[in-house]
């Protein structure tokens, strides 16, 4: 393998999903980067809360503003990111367990900070474990370690190894609105074509309905992912250009 690529970061000690690109899979990278995480963390009370806690946390299922800390490799500029979904799981005297979903980019560390300080009690982020991005959660983990072991395997007992724990890049662009194209149109696009009205065979319902900003998928009849695009006409049409390319896939 030549290249690989990861999807976003997992500070020390945080364990859990962190997908690994390989090959011409790092293409795909934006799009696992940019998807919704999912974390189970301990949230460390440094007393009683003064507002009930699961009345305090239920204020943090939105849009939240952030800045980035000290040590983070992007601009410490003010910044919002979504919670979709925040539960109290548990809670003892001292520790709550909290199911957070939320968009990309979201400092959980900082998340329990705030709801500490909206709680009237302080408190900060114990343990963490990212358990989902996008569509991989950790009911399948593979380490480092078995993927070395399948890779000293050699020929046919090798690719059978490696075929067990390396996903083809489609899983990854499943959750995105799909378009079937002819293989003439394939082709075209291979070379930086945009995909025109004729060559469409098909459009999912997603695809059908997506806004000009929505990223979705090109495959061949066969299933493989062929591009990256945005569309910017009707599938309906018989003429004109119908996805603009954001990125070549083959």
């Amino acid at each position: 393998m030549s290249k690989a690529a990861h999807a976003g970061t997992l500070d020390p000690k945080v364990t859990g999903v962190l997908p690994i690109m390989l090959a011409s899979a790092t293409r795909i990278a934006p799009v696992l980067v940019d998807s919704a995480k999912t974390y189970i963390a301990i949230l460390e009370l440094h007393g009683d809360p003064l507002t009930p806690l699961d009345t305090v946390i239920s204020q943090f299922e939105t849009v939240v503003f952030q800045k980035p800390p000290k040590k983070s490799a992007v601009s410490r500029q003010l910044r919002t990111r979504e919670v979709y979904d925040l539960c109290l799981l548990d809670r003892n005297a001292d520790q709550a367990l909290l199911s957070i979903s939320c968009e990309s980019g979201t400092y959980i560390r900082k998340l329990c900070h705030d709801i500490g300080l909206a709680a009237g009690c302080g408190a900060h982020m114990g343990e963490l474990r990212r358990v989902s991005t996008s569509c991989f959660d950790d009911s399948e983990l593979v380490s480092t370690a078995q993927l070395t072991d399948a890779a000293v395997w050699r020929d046919e007992a090798k690719t059978e190894h490696l075929e067990r724990i390396i996903d083809p890049a489609e899983i990854a662009l499943a959750p995105l609105p799909g378009v079937t194209i002819a293989p003439s149109a394939a082709e075209s696009v291979a070379t930086g074509a945009p995909v025109y009205a004729p060559g469409v065979m098909t459009a999912d319902k997603d695809a059908q309905t997506a806004g000009q900003t929505d990223l979705l998928v090109c495959y061949t009849p066969s299933g493989t992912a062929v591009c990256l695009g945005r569309r910017v006409g009707s599938f309906d049409s018989d003429r004109g250009e119908v996805v603009q390319l954001e990125r070549v896939l083959i």
